[in-house]
């Protein structure tokens, strides 16, 4: 089988689910298949330097020549909406002039974004009969309606319904990363056996629990090891609302046993950092985002670890932290809509607890449950390991993910 993969974003950029798409790469690779990739020269979190090394390497050869690249130029990635906005349009441009004049391909693996990806994918379907396996890690445009974006039946939604269901309705296979988002393609006319359940799996061999004695983010951050921690790492945007965690430990602050701390950045990080000094809580700490190789360290400093959204947002998805958290052995505190698959899933599991989005009060209520009672704790983070070794692991993942692209291909 020969895979075609048009990417808008590839290493050595650093992106939310890279490590997914670089272990699907590899598996397809060991199942005896070749890929042919294209991609911009890198620019999202690299340096000049870096940019300049690739712009050379316009062709790349990866395990023993079964992995081909192909970079092209484009301008850097700003700031600047419109800058960012064009960037897209010549970008998907290009990358279906690559799809549409690629030679001997028999699958095209496709990602939900940006959404107008699955326009793209259908084109090349239509002219080249190469069929698409979509993947959908949110749905569209409901996450534009979740966020306050825009609302259900403006111009906006109207257009990026149609883009979902022209994408569905022309994609060979759609792979979803939750129960929840299946049912909702099945309630848009999707035909269920048209759909694949493959949650984002997580590496368990590389993502462990680290004794507290031996995790050195104690000791960097001056933080001591005789307390009661809950942490939260992630984006600090408004979509999270991790100013819950600010109203927990505000909630808590006369209890010097209890410790929040947080790591990340985004756009609410200066409002939060001012928060806390304005409302003087010594009972939390915001510290920078740490890189991918110390999140086993992240998640473990934590006697439970948070996964935060605002009402309505959290519904369809399943966040990859959480799985992330339950690999650490670490209880999970969802502040999430409570028939999410997050929710289902922790309380069918016992892998921590639940409670509704934005409620402060019952939050602080379990995390003084899990306070309390260590024996619970203890069990919760055993039973939220044993979850993540079954339910979320990387061999179960890319094994039904490699069967679902082998059926699909062109024959």
């Amino acid at each position: 089988m020969r895979v075609l993969f048009l990417e808008s974003y590839f290493k050595p950029e650093k992106t939310s689910g890279a490590h997914l798409a670089e272990d699907t790469r590899v598996a397809l690779v060991n199942a005896g298949h070749t890929l042919q990739i294209y991609a911009p020269v890198p620019s999202r979190g690299v340096s000049d330097e870096v940019r300049a090394e690739y712009s050379k390497r316009r062709k790349e050869t990866e395990h023993d020549g079964a992995i081909q690249i192909n970079r092209f130029s484009l301008y850097r990635e700003g700031r600047n909406p419109i800058g960012r906005a064009l960037r897209y349009a010549i970008l998907e441009m290009k990358l279906l002039w690559f799809g549409l004049f690629a030679k001997n391909i028999d699958l095209l693996p496709m990602g939900s974004t940006p959404p107008i990806n699955g326009i793209m994918a259908a084109i090349i379907k239509k002219l080249r009969k190469i069929p698409y396996v979509y993947t959908v890690q949110d749905l569209f445009p409901d996450s534009l309606v979740s966020t306050g974006l825009t609302s259900k039946n403006s111009i906006l939604w109207k257009i990026g319904n149609w883009v979902s269901n022209f994408t569905y309705r022309n994609a060979s296979h759609i792979i979803v990363i939750s129960e929840s988002i299946k049912e909702s393609l099945i309630e848009r006319g999707v035909p269920a056996d048209k759909i694949s359940v493959i949650y984002n799996w997580i590496d368990t061999e590389k993502t462990y629990h680290i004794d507290r004695k031996d995790n050195t983010l104690f000791d960097e951050f001056g933080l001591s090891r005789d307390k009661f921690y809950i942490t939260y790492a992630g984006n600090l945007g408004n979509s999270q609302n991790v100013e819950l965690v600010v109203d927990c430990a505000e909630k808590l602050k006369d209890n010097k046993d209890i410790h929040f701390v947080i790591f990340g950045e985004g756009s609410e990080k200066e409002k939060l950092v001012k928060r806390i000094e304005e409302s003087n809580l010594e009972n939390i700490n915001i510290f920078p985002m740490q890189p991918m190789e110390r999140v086993p360290e992240v998640y473990s400093l934590g006697d439970a670890s948070f996964v935060i959204c605002k009402k309505g947002v959290g519904g369809g998805a399943f966040p990859s932290k959480a799985a992330t958290i339950m690999a650490t052995a670490t209880p999970v505190i969802a502040s999430f809509d409570v028939d999410s698959d997050l929710c289902k899933t922790v309380n069918e599991y016992k892998a921590g607890e639940c409670c509704e989005p934005e409620n402060a009060e019952k939050t602080v209520e379990i995390i003084n449950k899990l306070y309390n009672d260590r024996d619970l704790c203890a069990e919760y983070g055993k039973n939220a390991r044993n979850t993540a070794c079954t339910k979320f692991s990387k061999e179960t993942g890319l094994k039904k993910k490699v069967k679902v692209y082998e059926e699909n291909a062109k024959k």
